[in-house]
């Protein structure tokens, strides 16, 4: 006996469909006979399509918001039986309208209700072709013209010629299916430069090979030294092989040649840290085109130490992407644990740390972690990569001469009975008792203003101490020096003495005037 299923049963059979955990092939009337219905032979169920392989489920939960708005406004009539005119009348739809989606709810079910795409989607609406032709053509001039500027100028020569012209949205979709490597390269030759031309990537062969350098200021506030929050600066010498980093400088002042050439000096000499080896002088310099590195400081510094200086185009970032991919490791893996952190320029926590702390952070961090952490170009760890294979950098003659070459004053000091007078302190050492009233050099590290290194015509002389160091010389040793420097000039005046052959004796003695005597009366204190 077979059951004509009513409206009701056929919506309650499909919304426990609907709620169930998948949908697959299913026997045909085993759903049906669930709710005591079975399917006429010949009848199509409500809740299959069509499939090669028989009548498949479809999944409601694919159906769009306006299926299922066209489901709920035939919902009355498939639960209670409610006629499509009412609904007509109710809804403001038409009865023929309802009646096409009822045939296709009871063909393919919900997805039947879908609406029935345009046969033309993503084909470009008829246009005259040499209305489409002068799109392209102003589209590939230059200056560029914007898109709402070649619409104006097309519909403007749509009307002198009589055609029908083109909507906004149709010039936009011309000049999007231009290719943007074409528009580039008729109107931005610094663009398609930047962002279509084929580039060689050069990566160094060994360690020391080249060099990279360039500043960044941190996002993080640092105390100075009036406990006021001020952002750092950073300046870096990264090794192009094994991106170990040789050498960097701290500072809450703008990026100089001072501050490069201090994170040079530290990069070359080697470490005191047996966990930082990095060092050496490098065959090439790769810098771009800041005052600071264009300076005649550090072009001199380069030629002198046989380093060859390389600066790269100017408006042309290509092979500094390296050290820049540095600076974003040191916002994502180290800033965000120092207090005082900035997110788009507004900090996390207040600052509480200065310069001197950051410093020491940092070179933790170089330590621990960087230094350690495997690559994710190269693959192995950096400091392991620039030692690999035993590597022995060739380092200057002697930290002196590193010291003339890339650490100056602007003008020289001369030297005072109580020592040398620099940047409002005074820097002495016994050694400066044989140059008092000469003229010297100061080199100085701005970091460590405890000491300084004086020269003499180009002649390391000695490391003059500030008083107040632990180490400056104690004032017996100063005695000390300035006794031997007395003798020693006078025996430098006896050796000099010209003697002439007639002197009998070795020095003319010159006797002095006597007082007259007057018996035993004592006139002058000097009388005997």
């Amino acid at each position: 006996m077979s059951v004509n299923p009513s409206g009701n049963q056929v919506v309650r059979l499909l919304i426990a469909m609907m709620l169930s955990d998948g949908f697959g092939e299913i026997p045909p009337n085993a759903r049906l006979m669930e709710c005591g219905l079975e399917r006429r032979p010949g009848q199509v169920d409500a809740f299959a399509c069509s499939s090669p392989r028989g009548p498949v489920m479809t999944n409601p939960g694919f159906a769009s918001s306006k299926a299922i708005d066209r489901f709920r406004i035939l919902q009355p009539h498939l639960e209670d039986d409610v006629p499509l005119v009412r609904i007509a009348a109710e809804r403001g739809v038409a009865e023929r309208t309802l009646r096409r989606w009822l045939a296709a709810w009871r063909a393919n079910g919900v997805h039947g209700l879908e609406r029935a795409p345009r046969s033309d989607t993503s084909k470009r609406r008829r246009l005259d072709p040499n209305l489409e032709a002068l799109v392209r053509s102003m589209a590939t001039r230059r200056p560029r013209l914007t898109a709402a500027a070649i619409h104006r100028k097309v519909q403007a020569e749509a009307k002198t010629r009589g055609v029908a012209g083109a909507s906004y949205a149709v010039v936009v979709s011309i000049v999007r299916g231009i290719g943007p490597e074409r528009i580039a390269v008729a109107t931005d030759a610094a663009t398609y430069r930047d962002q279509h031309e084929l580039v060689h990537r050069r990566d160094a062969g060994a360690s020391n090979e080249m060099w990279q350098a360039d500043h960044t200021v941190l996002d993080v506030l640092v105390l100075d030294v009036d406990r006021n929050p001020v952002r750092p600066w950073l300046t870096v010498v990264l090794d192009d092989y094994s991106r170990a980093i040789a050498g960097f400088f701290l500072t809450t002042s703008a990026p100089s040649a001072m501050n490069t050439a201090l994170s040079l000096r530290q990069a070359i000499w080697r470490k005191v840290e047996p966990d930082w080896p990095v060092c050496g002088i490098p065959e090439q310099f790769y810098v771009d085109n800041g005052s600071d590195f264009v300076s005649e400081h550090i072009e001199q510094a380069c030629i002198a130490l046989k380093v060859r200086l390389i600066h790269s185009q100017p408006g042309r970032p290509r092979g500094r992407g390296k050290i820049e991919r540095f600076f974003r490791t040191v916002n994502d893996m180290f800033l965000p644990d120092i207090p005082g952190h900035l997110i788009k320029g507004k900090p996390l926590s207040r600052p509480a740390i200065d310069l001197a702390e950051l410093t020491t952070r940092f070179e933790r961090f170089l330590h621990e972690v960087y230094h350690r952490r495997k690559h994710g170009t190269t693959g192995e760890e950096p400091l392991a990569r620039w030692q690999f294979g035993g590597f022995l950098p060739a380092l200057p003659e002697s930290r002196e001469v590193l010291d003339m070459l890339l650490m100056r004053v602007p003008k020289p000091r001369k030297v005072g009975r109580d020592g040398i007078r620099f940047m409002g302190r005074r820097y002495v050492e016994p050694t400066l008792a044989a140059f008092v009233g000469e003229q010297v050099d100061v080199l100085y590290d701005p970091r460590d203003l405890a000491e300084v290194y004086v020269h003499h015509e180009g002649v390391f002389v000695c490391r003059a101490l500030c008083p107040e160091h632990v180490d400056a010389p104690s004032l017996a040793s100063i005695r000390g020096a300035r006794r031997r420097t007395k003798e020693r000039l006078k025996q430098s005046i006896t050796d000099d003495e010209v003697r002439y052959e007639h002197d009998e004796s070795p020095a003319f003695e010159r006797s002095a005037p006597r007082r007259p005597h007057f018996g035993g009366l004592k006139l002058y204190a000097a009388d005997d």
